[in-house]
């Protein structure tokens, strides 16, 4: 008997650049040049293209993010014992993010991250994907001047993270990303390791219906892949930039397998052959219930076009493995 064929995803895995002219309108906003209203307008435009491209091209969709002004401000902005600090780069880009600042014990605020998503996701819950920060890395990027140690911190992000999916889960959402690339990047330890998978257990127990993928990038994810396959997600993402297909092992059967398969860090096209040649090899080397293609590290590191350029070849990648079939 022939075995099933392995089901193949792609999407987005972070926020997508704004157009030269999404740019100029905000722009033009900070020096009263224009109105709220027709930046508004550039906006809707703009995230409608960007979901019509996405159901052409993908299994699920994201409306490219364009109005988040980093991954960590709708919590900064939103949640209680937060505010918003100091310009910080992220990781090793030459691109920066506001560095989220903790007074006092973290508090949810129902409903706030909701209201930040884009908006044509409400019509699409089924099929969007939802994109937060990892417990880990904003445990890590945040500065805590609260009283509560950072080990048990984890713990409450992990708590108020599964509040909120389970809140999104409640009208329709069903694919959840943690971008975690600290947890590569600096793998944790001693305690927090233990921390970090209480804190996706949370996420799980709270919402054992949702799809729930944990995305790292920015280093080699071999020292940390014994942690990631404990973690109670429903796929573990891994940037083949960083890290060798041949260094993968086997992990547990449950788990999907996320591969970060076009490069942000520059606007060269992957090769089409050499690309599904690489997935065949991580596949061979880590056998995978499904598979999520996506790119590496965040595409807004990209202008636009080239940009779009990525999604294209990385929509060229799942269909090319379709054809061939992967079992």
């Amino acid at each position: 008997m022939n075995a099933a064929p392995v089901p193949v995803h792609a999407g987005l895995t972070s926020p997508f650049p704004r157009s030269e002219r999404l740019i100029t309108a905000t722009r033009d906003l900070d020096r009263r040049r224009t109105t709220p209203e027709l930046v508004e307008k550039a906006y809707v435009e703009a995230e409608n293209e960007l979901v019509t491209l996405e159901e052409r091209l993908f299994t699920n969709v994201t409306a490219g993010y364009l109005r988040w002004n980093d991954l960590f401000r709708p919590i900064a902005e939103t949640w209680g014992g937060f505010s918003v600090g100091p310009l910080t780069r992220w990781l090793e880009t030459n691109t920066f993010f506001r560095q989220p600042l903790l007074a006092s014990p973290p508090r949810r605020t129902p409903g706030a991250i909701a209201a930040r998503l884009p908006p044509p996701l409400a019509s699409r819950a089924r099929v969007a994907r939802v994109i937060l920060p990892g417990p880990y890395t904003l445990l890590k990027v945040l500065e805590n001047r609260s009283d509560v140690p950072d080990v048990d911190l984890l713990s409450q992000l992990g708590h108020l993270l599964a509040e909120e999916v389970r809140e999104l889960n409640g009208s329709g959402f069903g694919v959840f990303q943690f971008s975690d690339p600290i947890l590569v990047t600096a793998p944790p330890e001693g305690r927090e390791k233990d921390g970090v998978s209480e804190a996706y257990r949370s996420i799980a127990e709270a919402n054992p219906s949702a799809t729930t993928i944990v995305w790292t990038f920015g280093a080699e994810a071999g020292p940390a892949l014994p942690l990631l396959d404990r973690l109670p997600v429903s796929v573990v993402g891994i940037d083949l930039t960083d890290t060798e297909p041949e260094t993968l092992r086997p992990g547990p059967a449950r788990l999907g397998l996320g591969l970060g398969i076009v490069d942000p860090r520059t606007t060269l096209p992957e090769s089409l052959s050499e690309t599904v040649g690489v997935v065949r090899e991580a596949l061979r080397r880590r056998p995978s219930s499904s598979v999520w293609l996506g790119p590496g590290a965040p595409l807004d590191l990209l202008p636009a076009r080239p940009a779009e350029q990525k999604l294209l070849r990385l929509s060229d990648v799942r269909h090319a493995l379709l054809r061939e079939g992967i079992t």
